[in-house]
C-alpha cells in the first residue's frame, strides 16, 4: 500500500465546506433507521448485528467524505 493511501486512511480530516452538513444529514437518517429496526424487530441477535452493521455502514459513508474529497 502506498504512503498516501496510509495517510488517507490514518490522519484526521478537519471537515470542509459542506461536509460537515452531509456528516449530520447521514447521521440523522441513520438514526432513524435504526429506530425503525429497533421498533419493528424483536431484541435479538440479529437485531444486534443489524445494528451494528448499520453503525458500520454510517462510519463508512462519513470515512468515504472524510477521506476522499
Amino acid at each position: 500500500m502506498d504512503p498516501g493511501e496510509l495517510d488517507k486512511r490514518f490522519t484526521y480530516h478537519a471537515p470542509k465546506g459542506d461536509q460537515q452538513e452531509r456528516y449530520i444529514k447521514l447521521r440523522s437518517e441513520m438514526r432513524r433507521l435504526a429506530a425503525m429496526i429497533v421498533q419493528l424487530t424483536p431484541e435479538s441477535r440479529e437485531q444486534a448485528l443489524a445494528l451494528t452493521k448499520l453503525e458500520e455502514c454510517s462510519m463508512w459513508a462519513n470515512a468515504s467524505i472524510a477521506r476522499r474529497e
